[in-house]
């Protein structure tokens, strides 16, 4: 899967300490707080992009919750700032030239 923390602008948007912080999150929400049932093993950002590091931002989800929580915010966030279509200029047959 593309797209990790590793190499990314993210990882130094994060705050000093935050393994500490991710560990106290997951050990205060041990099952899922979207679905309920799987154990929780990401620290997620309640509100996406926020960088609202806080307890009270922040919430321990389980894998696919998380895929399908992420996914449906990159989906958004391509809806509200699409990217510009560019087209290329037709390009006349090889055989009429």
């Amino acid at each position: 899967m593309s797209g990790g923390w590793q190499g990314s602008d993210r990882v130094k948007r994060l705050p000093p300490g935050w393994k500490k912080i991710r560990a106290r999150i997951l050990e205060r929400d041990p099952i899922c707080k979207i679905c309920g049932v799987r154990p929780s093993r990401f620290c997620d950002h309640i509100v996406a992009k926020a960088d609202d590091h806080s307890e009270a931002g922040l919430q321990g989800v389980c894998g696919p919750c998380h895929d399908q929580k992420s996914s449906a915010e990159g989906n958004e966030a391509q809806r509200n700032n699409p990217r510009p279509q560019t087209k290329r200029p037709p390009e006349q047959h090889p055989g009429l030239k």
